[in-house]
């Protein structure tokens, strides 16, 4: 069951984050990450989810989404965790789930706090000591999002278009923005 801090709705963009049962560890390596990315892909598709950011941490995931419906984050998470779920027990034989029970879920305001979302998310592997800078760390957004790398997962949201004419002055705003100080 998700946990959100009030009723999802359509077109709200929500700050969403699984974390691994008892902060067990969600990823043993590249193959898991890209197999939970994989499976991300495909979910945003079938529960109509635009995804703006996210970060893959050792033990939890931040996913920063935009419902297409009411209930598409809810099914995102459970589809989501059911897919990647397949791929461990497939890969590994592990049985039973590898996430908490619930995810969080935080509505976010696009014009007052959806762009420090982004970067909160984003300067994660920052914040916890696994590289010295955002963009050293594969399994995020950020590069995409500050650098103009191509992620095919994303979707830009309309407060991150509204930073720049050009792809290249968004990515230069978006860095400002981030900078320390």
């Amino acid at each position: 069951m998700p946990r959100l801090a009030c009723a999802e709705q359509s077109g709200v963009p929500l700050h969403l984050v699984q974390r691994g049962r008892s902060r067990a560890p969600c990823f043993s390596g590249s193959a898991d990450r890209r197999a939970y990315l994989d499976a991300l892909v495909a979910v945003l598709a079938e529960d109509r989810c635009a995804l703006h950011a996210y970060v893959l941490m050792g033990n939890h995931v931040h996913l920063l989404v935009t419902p297409g419906r009411a209930d598409a984050a809810a099914r995102l998470m459970r589809r989501l965790a059911e897919r990647y779920g397949r791929y461990l027990a497939d890969a590994y034989g592990h049985e039973g789930d590898v996430w908490d029970e619930r995810y969080d879920g935080t509505p976010v305001h696009p014009r007052r706090y959806l762009l420090a979302c982004m970067g909160y998310i984003e300067l994660n592997p920052v914040r916890a000591g696994m590289v010295p800078a955002p963009g050293a760390y594969r399994w995020s957004s950020y590069r995409a999002n500050a650098e103009g790398a191509e992620d095919a997962l994303l979707t830009p949201h309309p407060a991150y278009v509204a930073l720049g004419r050009s792809r290249e002055k968004r990515c230069a705003a978006y860095r400002a923005m981030l900078a320390p100080g």
